[in-house]
């Protein structure tokens, strides 16, 4: 009778353990998210020390050399993996959580712009470099710091939190996401073109860009085609030289190619289904002639595509090619047209992005997550969407007291966030990589 009551108590105790380990607050989804925030907090002024180092110490693309050391560093010290000089500069940690799962990628693009601030912060950068031959300001104008250093946030709560993972953390720092210098390759099209993708077998990919213009504590996004690929092209119009005075002597090329201009502007207003994405067709340079009496032989326009939509990106393609021909030849010219891809799509994955938006209601609310319009600028996180699915989202960097009309812009020197937006961005890449590991 002894024997059986023992046995009887050794069960129950066991099944009261078992109990108490489902439903310790410590193992819970709530607790879990509880500990992100408090660490989050914890970290906030580290996270604003790291961007403040890296605004006051800016690089140009494909020369992000101090700011790698500094990445690389931070990213030993968690006791991750780190390969450096990938694609260049760029900086990759590995951090294997303590659960199977799928691998997720993280990444945050480290460059600055040819820019001279103008904000008067004790941070302000005072660096300058050479761009294109000429010496220029150098400036985080576009959040690029502040990506970096919300990145450099989340590896370290993940870190700490690594036994709770399921599966892998990636974390891609990635340099010249505004464009290799001329001659090079650099970016995230050369991160995925040397294979990070396969080598480190990458699922799924999550990127945020700060915005100048949003309030703080909020979130925008946009499903499917969320910013717009960009593709540069030129159209070499030649004609037949002659003097000023006597035009029907030669053929003009500069009337030639304001004709093709005023005809690439009805591709998109007249020719282009609006109503299922935008386009832009923009020239931003035209060049021809030497002085007032001479028609030239040849002029050039040099502009930009931006399409949100890859079936309709053709079809413009095709279009330009074919008004610019016909129209020169309609005048007695010819037409050259060269169009070089740049950009894709920026593309969210629908399943991947209505997965992930209970994740972005819970942290940042549900009513301060919104629903973006197409935006046409591009964004190279769009070659790591390639390949795997990808969802980036905007992140708000305007302070509560600054009207959005009144926000600076990016790419200007006088564009500025507020560090307390950065907090969020920390906890929504932490929040992620645990929903999305649960889900699957």
């Amino acid at each position: 009778m002894k024997n059986i009551k023992l046995l009887l108590l050794l069960l129950l105790f066991g099944v009261n353990q078992i109990v108490a380990q489902k439903t310790s607050p410590e193992s819970s989804p709530k607790s879990l998210y509880q500990t992100i925030d408090n660490l989050a907090d914890n970290i906030e002024s580290k996270v604003i020390e790291w961007r403040r180092h890296m605004h006051q110490n800016p690089e140009l693309s494909n020369r992000e050399f101090e700011t790698a050391k500094y990445v690389a560093a931070h990213l030993k010290h968690l006791g991750m993996e780190v390969t450096t000089e990938v694609a260049h500069t760029g900086v990759i940690g590995v951090l294997k959580g303590g659960k199977s799962g799928p691998t997720i990628g993280l990444r945050a693009d480290m460059d600055a712009l040819p820019v001279t601030e103008r904000v008067d912060l004790p941070f302000a950068s005072k660096v300058k470099s050479t761009y294109l031959d000429e010496e220029v300001g150098v400036m985080h104008a576009c959040g690029h710091d502040t990506h970096v250093a919300m990145l450099m946030g989340a590896a370290e709560i993940l870190a700490q939190l690594k036994d709770e993972i399921q599966g892998t953390i990636v974390f891609i720092f990635q340099p010249a996401e505004e464009g290799a210098p001329p001659g090079e390759e650099g970016g995230a099209k050369l991160m995925v073109k040397e294979g990070i993708m396969e080598t480190y077998g990458i699922d799924v990919v999550f990127g945020m860009h700060i915005s100048s213009g949003l309030p703080i504590n909020t979130i925008r996004y946009k499903m499917g085609g969320a910013m717009a690929a960009s593709d540069r092209f030129v159209i070499k119009v030649k004609g037949k030289q002659t003097h000023g005075s006597r035009p029907w002597g030669g053929v003009d090329p500069i009337t030639t190619s304001a004709l093709i201009i005023n005809g690439l502007q009805t591709i998109v207003s007249r020719q282009t289904e609006l109503t299922k994405e935008a386009a832009v067709i923009t020239i931003g340079k035209i060049q021809g002639g030497v002085r007032n009496n001479i028609i030239p032989e040849e002029c050039e326009m040099i502009g930009t595509i931006r399409t949100l939509d890859v079936g309709m990106q053709e079809k413009i393609h095709e279009k330009i090619r074919k008004t610019a021909t016909l129209i020169a030849e309609s005048q007695g010219a010819e037409a050259e047209v060269d169009i070089q891809i740049g950009y894709p799509v920026t593309f969210n994955n629908h399943d991947l992005t209505r997965k992930m938006l209970p994740t972005l209601f819970r942290v940042a609310g549900e009513d301060q997550v919104l629903v973006s319009s197409a935006i046409t600028g591009a964004e190279d996180f769009s070659f790591f969407a390639q390949k795997v699915p990808g969802l980036y989202f905007f992140l708000g960097g305007l302070s509560p007291d600054t009207d959005p009309f009144d926000a600076p812009g990016h790419h200007t020197p006088d564009f500025r966030i507020d560090e307390r937006g950065m907090k969020l961005g920390v906890r929504t890449f932490c929040n992620m990589v645990f929903d999305y590991g649960n889900q699957q």
